[in-house]
Formats: C-alpha cells, sequence, structure tokens
C-alpha cells in the first residue's frame, strides 16, 4: 500500500492517489453505462402505455403513478439481483421491513447508490480542503474518501435492518392480545376469515404492522388463494416463530378436523405466558445491567463523602507542621 502511494505521488504529485481513486471511479461508470442504459423491449409495458377507456383524467392518473416506476425500471437490470433465489431473498427481506411495493428491492439499491456517491463526493471535497490548508498523506487522502462512501452505502441496509427488527418485535408484543381478540371472535360464531378481518381492525391503532399482516392475509383469501397456502406464507413473511407456530396450528386443526375454537384457546394461553416469561426475563435482567452504573454514579461520590473530611484533615495537619 505505501509503495503504490509513493507511486502515485511522484507520477501525479500531492494529489495523486485522489486523482487515481477519482479515475477509477470514472473508469467504472463508463463501462457500466452501456449496459445500464440498454433498454430491453418490454411486451407488458406496450400493452399498459395504451389509453385506458376511462378518459383523459384517468390516462393522467394512471400516468402519474407509474411515472416513478418507469424511471427505476430502466435501470432494473443494475438495481436488481439477477439470480432468481437472490430476488426472492431480497423481496422478502423488504417485505419483513414493512416495504410491500413491487419496485421496493429497485429503491433499496438506488438509494444505496445515491448515498454512496453523495457522500463519496462529500468526502472528496473534504480531502481537497485538508489537502488545500495543509500537509495530508496519501493514506488520509484515501481515508477522507472511501470511508463517508462506505457509510453511505450502509446507510440504507442499516435501515432495513432496523425496521425488521421494530416489526418483529412489534409482532411479538402484539400478537397474545390479537389471538385473545380472534378466540373471542370465533367463540361469539364469526368464522376464521371473518375473525382475522376484525383483529386486523381492532389492532390497527396500537399494533400497525400486526393489523397489515391480518390485512394482508383478507385480501389474499378474498382473492380466492387458499387459506393454508396464505397462513404459510404470511408465516415466512413475517418471520417470527410465535407466528409460525400459530399457522401450524390452524394448518394441524384444519387437517384432522378439531375445534379452531379450542386450538385458539390452549395457544393463545401459552402465548400470555410466554409473554409473562419474556417480562420476567427482562427484569431479572435489570440488576445486571444497573451493576455498571451503580458503581460509575454512586461509589464515587460515596468515597467522596467519606474519605473526603479525613484526606482534608490529614492535608491541614501536614501543612500546619
Amino acid at each position: 500500500m505505501d509503495s503504490v502511494m509513493t507511486f502515485l505521488t511522484d507520477r501525479l504529485g500531492p494529489m495523486g492517489p485522489l486523482l487515481a481513486i477519482g479515475l477509477l471511479g470514472l473508469l467504472l461508470i463508463l463501462i457500466a453505462l452501456p449496459t445500464v442504459m440498454k433498454k430491453q423491449r418490454d411486451r407488458f409495458r406496450e400493452l399498459k402505455d395504451v389509453a385506458p377507456a376511462g378518459g383523459e383524467k384517468d390516462k393522467k392518473r394512471a400516468l402519474r403513478k407509474t411515472e416513478r416506476l418507469d424511471k427505476l425500471e430502466k435501470f432494473a437490470q443494475f438495481l436488481e439481483p439477477q439470480k432468481k433465489e437472490e430476488l426472492s431473498a431480497a423481496k422478502l427481506k423488504m417485505l419483513r421491513a414493512g416495504y410491500t411495493q413491487k419496485n421496493s428491492v429497485r429503491m433499496f439499491h438506488a438509494m444505496q447508490f445515491v448515498l454512496g456517491v453523495t457522500f463519496l463526493l462529500l468526502g472528496a471535497i473534504y480531502a481537497l480542503i485538508q489537502s488545500a490548508t495543509g500537509e495530508v498523506s496519501g493514506r488520509s487522502l484515501v481515508l477522507y474518501t472511501l470511508i463517508p462512501c462506505f457509510v453511505g452505502y450502509y446507510i440504507p441496509r442499516y435501515w432495513v435492518d432496523k425496521r425488521v427488527e421494530q416489526r418483529k418485535t412489534e409482532i411479538i408484543q402484539g400478537f397474545p392480545d390479537a389471538l385473545d381478540l380472534m378466540l373471542v371472535c370465533v367463540e361469539a360464531g364469526q368464522s376464521l376469515d371473518q375473525s382475522i378481518i376484525r383483529v386486523g381492525k381492532e389492532s390497527r391503532i396500537g399494533y400497525p404492522a400486526l393489523a397489515d399482516e391480518f390485512d394482508m392475509v383478507a385480501q389474499e383469501i378474498k382473492a380466492g388463494k387458499e387459506r393454508t397456502s396464505v397462513l404459510k406464507d404470511m408465516a415466512e413473511r413475517v418471520g417470527v416463530p410465535d407466528v409460525a407456530s400459530f399457522v401450524t396450528t390452524l394448518v394441524q386443526s384444519a387437517t384432522f378436523g378439531t375445534s379452531v375454537a379450542d386450538a385458539l384457546r390452549v395457544y393463545s394461553a401459552d402465548m400470555r405466558d410466554k409473554r409473562i416469561m419474556r417480562a420476567e426475563e427482562k427484569a431479572n435482567m435489570l440488576p445486571t445491567k444497573l451493576t455498571l452504573g451503580t458503581m460509575l454514579f454512586t461509589v464515587p461520590p460515596l468515597l467522596v463523602i467519606l474519605i473526603g473530611p479525613s484526606l482534608y484533615g490529614i492535608a491541614t495537619m501536614l501543612g500546619n507542621m
């Protein structure tokens, strides 16, 4: 690394490493441009471009809705994984984060690209300012340029991971209450489909993520999809073990012909016990977490109060002697 820095500095001057990085980035962009800008013919898009039968207003409304999608679809080969397994995994992660739009994967990679380039430019400007105001080594210039680029590139990934964890926590917290409400609805005479719709409406205020999942299940069942496959898709989409166990219970109840109300009653009681155990676990962890704070903020003031007067008296005696 040092030899490369020395070679670039000798050939191109103090700004040699930075210029080399800039030229390399420009070369990579020029290489990728022909592939990115190559537009393939889409037969389905040609059918969508036909004027709708609702008139000019409906046509304008449809164009406004698809304008943003059209801009990203031009770069679909660049912004989406080409392998089916990778694309499915990326879509599943975006669904678990709560982004159900069709172009969510493209938007995610577009944000990574935009933020990475933006932070790269900011880092390059900062490196130029530092090199103009004082003498800076080539390694420092490279770090000033690349570190912001990596930070900007990983900000969307950090945001999506945080959203996934927040939704999982929200679903885990609200699932026992949703099961209790579903049990009440089933015992009151409603079918399982009607109880799912009711639970989705009632859970909207406290647990919107859970309500979205129940609404999606209700809409898929209304569309004619089989209930078993819809529930399994919900378990895979959510990624919470409690929901997966609940789906397994319902599927087994439907397979063996047992009462759904009895299955819900047993499972809801189990979910309440699990919630109590999770609360007790967090309560038992509090003393351990507070130990460090107690040592930092309680012991030093106590030592000052107990030993301070004695130290002051000893210092006074030594001064008088």
